[in-house]
């Protein structure tokens, strides 16, 4: 049987959707109307302030209130679960950081995030073949995060499958120093210093912040010593100019591996198979200096440049053979500069905004690797290569007023990404070096119909690509179950054809409802062959599809009482069967490590009216469920872990000090105490899938803002 069209499987899906959105919407309709603003301006599709009501994409902002509110800010997992579409799998493993999947792209990821483009204040923290770390952002000093998905994200170039961007605390006007402090279950410790002063036309934000826990599992225990700063000045009335420094340090994360079935069950808080026994960890030196300036040359047109710089150090041990451990070490600098125009203008009568730009970016990582033994390097080196990529991309991109009901959205985008790799161990007369290159343009088409003041329909189409990176081609398959440490010059990029038809209904002011249903149909998926010891080879699968939706709502009852949800379903499988070593993968199977649904929904109480603008004072209380559907853990389905159900609490009070102020916090995660799985790892051939997630544990806090 044929399969059906992209625009079949969309409005198959529409009468399921509508069973969710329709209780939704009624729930919805406003039964008190305050002056609560719901137009917050996102710049994440359109590279310029618009309102993300009037944005033609599936766009979600996460604000400081949020962050704060949401737990220690030490994840990006605890503020990010309202934002439907995104999935951040908290491992409780700092070694690996969180599993974070947008629409299913990314989820494949042993470590780090893959697949998904991020931002810190416009600097790139995504390496030229797609690769980054959500840990390098400092959540105490982030102002809000913006989360894109859907086509409109692949205007961002190679492995785009959605973007995050993060945007740091403007500076105050006058000098005030922040702190806070966090304690909580299983030895969590936190503690942050900030301050922020505007001296004229010079402002700053520098925020200084430590972390560390026991961890619940054995070998989970993490330091974490993080800086972040941000310069912001005004040499000329036309020129603005932002200068960041972040440097991350985290001299030791230990790595408890994970859980086969058995293990599971048994012990949610033991460590993996000689997780102990060769003492597996991680550690982490990071340093970034970048820098971006905006010249407006008159009322319609700027122009923007950005430039950064930086080096990562990276000595990861794992837990190898039963004979031996083994080490990885990566030294690696990146580097990267951009140019943007910005333009508004008009053809004949139709209002223009536009804006074209230049990106290149580079990244070189000398690895070297051994043997190791009671978590200590032992012998000389069995691998030493250097590994470089970059990226050479051309991009244009705008939209159009047509009409008063219709305008256009798109843009174009012209990717050129190198891989090479020079090995310098050959006394085993193995010489992996290669070199690859892939080149992709990427069209972007969208149509909104601004059918009602308060109501905008939208649909869009695009064209994505992904390459493998570095870490992705560092490994072989080998005979038998095991991976070779070997440039891998086999694997293709993958391409994606995106469809996605969405709405946006924001009945009053403080009440409003977003829906987006997509399909994508992607050929040369990259998908996990081998996981052994923490090496993982992948390789391209013929065809997959996914599709879904994503529903988010939120609703001010009074001007007290406000409520916020989410909720997301997805249709990930392999649409062709192929095989993986000796496995056969059949047609239709799900795709692993995604969740099939995900639901988040908040009711918040607040002593002091929610109308009332910056800090509120007095009480506030919430509570938050959090439920997702299955994940599978293989390609052959035989392995997955269940669904979940968890109740958070939290509690928090203000109370007013001048200009400044002192906050108390208390939260209780799990409150129900639920014994689920956090995440998989994906196809791990000792069958060790599973990492648990936490069980009831609580945090509580103080902030104190101080006025200088």
């Amino acid at each position: 049987m044929p399969p059906k069209s992209p625009s079949k499987r969309i409005f198959r899906m529409l009468p399921f959707a509508a069973s969710w959105v329709v209780p939704l919407v009624v729930f919805t309709v406003p039964t008190y109307t305050a002056a609560q603003m719901l137009d917050e301006v996102v710049v994440s599709a359109s590279r310029s302030g618009q309102r993300s009501f009037d944005t033609p994409a599936a766009v979600q902002m996460v604000g400081r209130d949020s962050i704060q509110g949401a737990g220690p800010q030490v994840n990006l997992s605890e503020s990010l679960v309202r934002v439907p579409g995104l999935t951040i799998l908290d491992r409780q493993n700092y070694a690996q950081d969180s599993q974070v999947s947008i629409r299913g792209f990314g989820a494949r990821s042993a470590f780090g995030i893959r697949g998904i483009r991020l931002l810190i204040d416009g600097i790139p923290a995504t390496t030229p073949d797609g690769q980054g770390q959500g840990s390098s952002i400092s959540l105490p000093s982030t102002d809000r995060v913006e989360v894109l998905r859907g086509p409109m994200a692949l205007l961002y170039g190679n492995s785009s499958g959605g973007v995050i961007q993060t945007f740091t605390k403007a500076a105050p006007k006058d000098a005030e120093l922040t702190y806070q402090y966090y304690t909580g279950s299983y030895g969590l410790r936190r503690a942050d210093y900030q301050f922020g002063d505007t001296l004229g036309a010079i402002g700053i934000v520098a925020d200084y912040s430590t972390f560390s826990t026991d961890g619940y599992r054995v070998n989970s225990a993490a330091q974490r010593k993080q800086f972040n700063a941000k310069l912001e000045f005004a040499p000329q009335d036309a020129l603005r100019v932002n200068l960041v420094f972040n440097r991350f340090d985290m001299p030791e994360a230990l790595d408890p591996l994970g859980l086969t079935r058995a293990q599971l069950n048994a012990d949610p808080s033991q460590a993996g198979n000689n997780a102990v026994k060769y003492s597996v960890r991680k550690a982490v030196l990071q340093n970034q200096l970048g820098g971006s300036a905006s010249y407006v040359l008159d009322a319609d047109h700027s122009i923007t440049t950005r430039a950064y710089y930086g080096t990562r150090d990276n000595l990861q041990y794992q837990s190898g053979t039963q004979v031996n451990g083994a080490w990885t070490g990566l030294n690696r600098n990146y580097y990267g500069v951009g140019l943007q125009y910005n333009a508004r203008s008009s053809w004949g009568s139709v209002p223009l905004q536009w804006a074209a730009g230049y990106e290149f970016d580079r990244s070189r990582e000398f690895r070297q690797a051994g043997s190791s033994l009671n978590g200590q390097k032992t012998g000389l080196p069995n691998r030493s290569e250097d590994n470089q990529s970059d990226n050479s991309d051309l991009f244009v991109q705008g939209q159009a007023l047509l009409s008063e009901r219709w305008s256009v959205a798109g843009g174009l985008r012209n990717s050129s990404v190198r891989f090479t790799s020079d090995d310098y161990y050959l006394v085993d007369n193995n010489d992996g070096s290669g070199a690859m290159a892939y080149q992709s343009t990427t069209p972007v088409l969208g149509f909104t119909f601004h059918a009602l003041p308060e109501l905008n329909v939208y649909a869009n189409y695009g064209r994505g690509f992904e390459t493998p990176t570095l870490a992705e081609m560092a490994y072989k398959n080998g005979a038998g179950t095991n991976v070779v440490g070997q440039f891998n010059t086999a694997l293709n990029a993958s391409s994606s054809q995106h469809y996605e038809i969405g709405s946006k209904w924001a009945p009053s002011k403080t009440s409003r409802l977003d829906f987006a249903v997509y399909q994508i149909d992607t050929i040369d998926e990259l998908v996990v062959l081998r996981s052994v010891a923490g090496q993982t080879s992948y390789k391209n699968a013929p065809g997959t599809a996914r599709s879904g939706w994503e529903l988010s709502g939120s609703l001010q009852f009074n001007p007290h009482l406000a409520f916020n949800a989410s909720a997301s379903m997805i249709d990930a499988h392999y649409a062709q069967a192929f095989t993986s070593g000796a496995t056969a993968i059949d047609a239709g199977k799900k795709m692993p490590g995604i969740p099939q649904s995900f639901l988040y929904s908040e009711v918040a109480w607040t002593q002091e009216p929610l109308s009332v603008r910056g800090p509120q004072v007095g009480l506030r209380v919430a509570a938050e469920l959090v439920q997702a559907g299955r994940i599978y853990a293989n390609d052959t389905n035989t392995e997955s872990a269940d669904g979940r159900t968890v109740l958070n609490l939290s509690v928090s009070h203000r109370w007013a000090w001048g200009k400044g102020g002192i906050t108390a916090y208390a939260r209780v995660n799990n409150a129900n105490d639920e014994r689920y799985v956090g995440s998989v790892i994906v196809n791990q051939a000792a069958g060790q899938y599973f990492e648990p997630g936490l069980p009831r544990n609580g945090t509580v806090g103080i902030s104190l803002q101080i006025p200088l």
